[in-house]
């Protein structure tokens, strides 16, 4: 059956709380559209935990759980577990594979990835493991955590569920990041200032082809518009390797590279961010002359300036600095993103909560805000 949610969604930190709360009464599967950071739930109940997650395929102790990573379309019933003849009793007993590291006794965070594409028999053996809390036959320890996840059933990539099955557990939309949540989260993880500066003057990039009036956005996942690279959170995330080598890699490949990670619309635009950066003036010569550096004409290289700062302001006075300068920026567009930023990272609000000129801005534009 396709599976059909009810549009109401939970955050990703809303979910990381969630998930482990009901975790003991009732199995949640979340679903999204792809790329929007479902997989990362895992790591972040880990940090929650105090332990660590850092990627698939890692394997070391932590001191009260497992993390275990299954990915579901990818696993045969060999990967999950077989039943063995035992001779000596003349009875067949049933083996659990390795993956749920049994042996320990210590309860375990179990992801199941993309569960709603596993084979069908094994969709079975993974919905009693959701439901009985069993490895086949064998039980997981009493404080296990089981959660899925999978697409939206609108998004056309193929996820089913038996009915009966959905019936028994709690299946949860994830709200897709927006562009402001998703830059506060690049920020943190060092994403490039191309990346940030393009996402935060084309927040279309991140919207959901399910909200209104994103029929012609070339820049989004559509299942009525079928392509393999677009942005999402994932994508623009990976696509930084790229812009970081683009010195080495050349404009040609840099460029390719670009198109393959988030589309080609994307792509195109994200280019001339890489050739204006190059003349963007330094944010040095900006805290020095606020009120005489030249303000760029480009919109694009307010962006990259409001980044710059965004990433090298350190002290009040470097930020009633370049307030100054950002006085003489005619877009209030510009001047908003940047008070935003201000206001939403963690490292700037500890500046910017007690800076005058920051205060004496808000106070005089607020209409904006």
């Amino acid at each position: 059956m396709a599976i059909a949610t009810n549009h109401l969604t939970m955050s990703i930190d809303e979910l990381r709380t969630f998930i482990p709360a009901v975790a003991e009464e009732l199995t949640v599967i979340v679903q999204s559209e792809p790329g929007c950071g479902k997989t990362s739930l895992l790591g972040m109940m880990a940090a929650d935990n105090g332990d660590q997650w850092r990627k698939v395929g890692d394997d070391f102790p932590t001191d009260k759980y497992d993390y275990i990573y299954v990915d579901c379309p990818c696993k045969d019933m060999q990967d999950v577990g077989m039943t063995i003849p035992n001779h000596s009793i003349k009875e067949l007993e049933y083996y659990v594979a390795s993956l749920f590291k049994l042996r320990n006794g210590k309860p375990k965070y179990i992801l199941l990835d993309e569960f709603m594409k596993s084979p069908k028999l094994l969709q079975i053996v993974f919905t009693r493991l959701m439901l009985e809390r069993c490895a086949g036959d064998v039980p997981v320890p009493d404080g296990s955590v089981i959660f899925g996840t999978s697409n939206n059933a609108s998004d056309g990539v193929g996820d089913t569920m038996l009915a009966h099955a959905g019936n028994r557990v709690c299946l949860v939309e994830m709200k897709k990041p927006n562009a402001s949540s998703w830059l506060r989260w690049a920020s943190d993880a060092g994403i490039s200032r191309i990346i940030r500066a393009w996402v935060a003057m084309y927040p279309r990039a991140l919207a959901s082809y399910r909200d209104g009036g994103q029929e012609d956005n070339p820049y989004i996942f559509n299942p009525a518009k079928p392509q393999l690279s677009f942005c999402s959170p994932r994508s623009l995330a990976k696509v930084d390797v790229v812009i970081r080598k683009s010195a080495i890699i050349g404009e040609n490949a840099t460029h390719a590279g670009i198109a393959g990670t988030i589309g080609r619309s994307a792509a195109d635009d994200m280019m001339t961010f890489i050739a204006i950066e190059k003349s963007v003036t330094s944010l040095e010569s900006v805290l020095k002359n606020p009120k005489t550096v030249p303000v760029p004409n480009q919109i694009a290289a307010q962006m990259i300036l409001m980044f710059n700062a965004i990433d090298g302001i350190e002290t009040q006075d470097e930020l009633s600095s370049f307030m100054e300068f950002l006085e003489r920026i005619e877009s209030s567009e510009v001047q908003t993103i940047f008070f935003t930023m201000c206001c939403t990272y963690p490292r700037m609000l500890r500046i910017a909560k007690n800076n005058e000129k920051v205060k004496n801005w808000a106070k005089d534009n607020y209409f904006l805000l």
